[in-house]
């Protein structure tokens, strides 16, 4: 009998990009365009149907081959677009490959988006049994570890509070402890533990490693923590534009990921869907020319860009930005940390500024991620893995440490010497 839990076989995934589109269309507008120049928009209909619109083909994914083994810990790691969560949801059935197959030997549970699945009108308990049933669970085993899923999401106070009202980190802990608890031979877990606070990712971490050392389950972890993943995974996969470049032991992969894959980015631009509320359009990293620079002298100031689409009103929104080191975070810089920015935003574009002041960080390597969330209530945007350097350039400091600076942030303090 094969050991082979997991088989891909030529897997592609293709979108189409339609270009000159132009804005997206509602059903108003339909009905308004029809009403006041009913040949106009016939005629546009009839270029759209004829395919004159440009039209490009995208390969997310493209001529995968993978074979994953029963017990196995593996570690999907890559920059943004470089197609982990398409091929998770490949994995997950949510959505058909284009091209290839895939042979799974045993159930899937997956954990790809903070709440999938939960009702916001429903309380704690109600969405337990709801997306337990859901990811497959039989109502009398989900009965039988109710107790154990609520103590370990620490949940038990707001139980039958409904959902709508918990928090991201409150979300987050129970779709987990939900998914965790199903026992499935194949979990596939995607970046969504980052919205936990530190003592509920070590205890997250515990879980999975309980769950693949005593139980011999697989675990498919996508994570930009690479302590995590060097942690948790005892072999990794890098993808670069919907390829895979290496797949080896963990040590190997974030080895060439680190030294060859610095993944900084100036400018970052995402696509957006003009169905969500707010969405972060572009990212730019700004030196103290207020020109896009990904590399910055430690002795210089910057700032980070936002630009927001907001195509919905919308009340009570934080931005947050986690800056991490090596895969640790180091830092968490919300708007809300200044009560009066805790923002309303009417429909339309901004920009948000973000100053960053001169030795805040050390020399190095570091990556943030942007989350939009509408506080209390639901995860609007997320935007991660946007990388900069620190440069030792003009560095007073180097003089006491012969050239060498020490820890992680840099700040200089100022110190007062009094002679008594």
């Amino acid at each position: 009998m094969t050991d082979t839990i997991i088989e891909i076989k030529n897997i592609g995934k293709k979108y189409k990009i339609t270009h000159e589109r132009g804005r997206y269309v509602a059903l108003r507008d339909v009905l308004a365009g029809v009403l006041k120049a009913p040949f106009k928009f016939l005629k546009y209909k009839i270029k759209q149907v004829a395919g004159l619109e440009k039209q490009e083909d995208f390969w997310a994914l493209k001529d995968l081959n993978l074979t994953i083994k029963k017990g196995e810990v593996v570690g999907i790691i890559g920059r943004n677009g470089a197609g982990k969560s398409t091929l998770l949801k490949i994995l997950s059935q949510i959505t058909p490959p284009t091209t290839g197959e895939i042979k799974i030997r045993g159930t899937v549970g997956s954990l790809l988006e903070v709440g999938t699945g939960f009702h916001p009108e429903l309380t704690g308990r109600e969405n337990i049994f709801l997306n337990g049933a859901i990811l497959g669970m039989k109502r009398s085993e989900i009965a039988r570890k109710f107790d154990e899923i609520v103590a370990f999401a620490e949940i038990e106070k707001f139980l039958d509070t409904p959902v709508k009202y918990y928090s991201s980190g409150m979300y987050v802990r129970l779709a987990f402890s939900v998914a965790a608890h199903m026992e499935p031979d194949i979990l596939i877990v995607d970046e969504v533990l980052a919205v936990g606070d530190a003592e509920f990712q070590k205890k997250c971490m515990g879980k999975m490693q309980d769950i693949t050392e005593k139980k011999g389950r697989t675990i498919l972890f996508v994570s930009h923590n690479i302590n995590a993943i060097q942690q948790l995974c005892n072999k990794s996969i890098l993808l670069e534009k919907g390829n895979i470049v290496m797949f080896d032991t963990t040590d190997k992969v974030v080895d060439h990921y680190l030294n060859d894959t610095k993944g900084l980015n100036a400018v970052s631009e995402f696509n957006t869907n003009h169905g969500k509320d707010v969405q972060v359009s572009k990212i730019t990293i700004l030196n103290k020319n207020n020109t896009p620079a990904a590399r910055i002298p430690i002795s210089e100031d910057f700032s980070i860009k936002l630009n927001l689409e907001v195509n919905n009103d919308v009340t009570g929104v934080i931005i947050t930005l986690q800056f991490s080191y090596q895969g640790e975070v180091v830092l968490i810089s919300s708007i809300s940390d200044q009560a009066e920015k805790l923002s309303d935003f009417k429909k339309g574009d901004y920009e948000v500024i973000v100053s960053v002041p001169k030795f805040l960080f050390n020399v190095g390597h570091y990556h943030f991620d942007v989350t939009v969330d509408k506080v209390f209530v639901e995860r609007l945007d997320i935007r991660q893995y946007i990388g900069f350097e620190i440069q030792d350039i003009n560095n007073p400091k180097t003089a006491a440490y012969n050239g060498q600076n020490l820890g992680v942030m840099a700040s200089i303090l100022d110190y007062k010497v009094i002679n008594k």
